[in-house]
């Protein structure tokens, strides 16, 4: 039975590994996937799906204005498809994720998306948002704070290493930029802890 995923995390946890990997197993047993990465983050190139131990796979890309259903429905009339993977899930508008909803719903296709649950600040992305509100399963990928805990939050550092605790809600980067942390962590260097914490 066809479900829609999120499977979600904070930066640098393997998302991309995990969705190259699952791909990798569908393809490997005969099964076509259908790649699919936000045209905003190309910063393993323009419709690559990268992951930081060097795997990577050609994809398709979206962007907000475009019906992922049509485009999905025009992939599937070109041949079946097992799985549709969405990368950089954080990046669907809600109406992307009704459209996805709809792929499995009607079409009967799996899609599992991987994404960021929380942006810099602690608040959800849309898109991120409206995949808790209607996925059928969530899994975490976990990661770990410096301390050793489970990292969920996530901020955005300057070049120097200077916490930004303003700003728009995307901006495109990697571990220059960002840095994973446990709850506490972040609090701490939002500036949300007293020095005694």
């Amino acid at each position: 039975m066809a479900k829609l995923y999120f499977n979600y995390s904070t930066m640098n946890a393997g998302k991309s590994t995990v969705l190259l990997q699952a791909s990798h197993n569908y393809r490997e047993n005969n099964m076509d996937t259908y790649l699919l990465t936000a045209r905003i983050d190309d910063r393993a190139g323009t419709g690559r799906i990268a992951s930081r131990i060097g795997i990577a796979a050609e994809a398709d890309m979206f962007d907000a204005q475009d019906d992922l259903y049509a485009q999905i429905t025009t992939r599937l009339a070109q041949s079946g498809v097992a799985a549709i993977f969405v990368d950089e899930a954080q990046f669907l508008t809600p109406e992307q994720v009704w459209q996805l909803a709809r792929v499995v719903d009607d079409l009967r296709v799996p899609v599992l998306c991987y994404g960021l649950r929380v942006d810099f600040q602690g608040n959800l992305f849309p898109g991120s948002a409206t995949l808790l509100a209607l996925a059928d399963e969530m899994r975490e990928v976990r990661t770990i704070c410096h301390c050793g805990k489970k990292a969920t939050m996530v901020i955005r550092q300057t070049p120097d290493g200077h916490t930004i605790t303003t700003g728009d809600q995307v901006q495109i980067g990697g571990n220059e930029s960002y840095i994973s942390l446990c709850r506490k962590h972040w609090r701490e260097a939002m500036g949300d802890l007293s020095a005694e914490s």
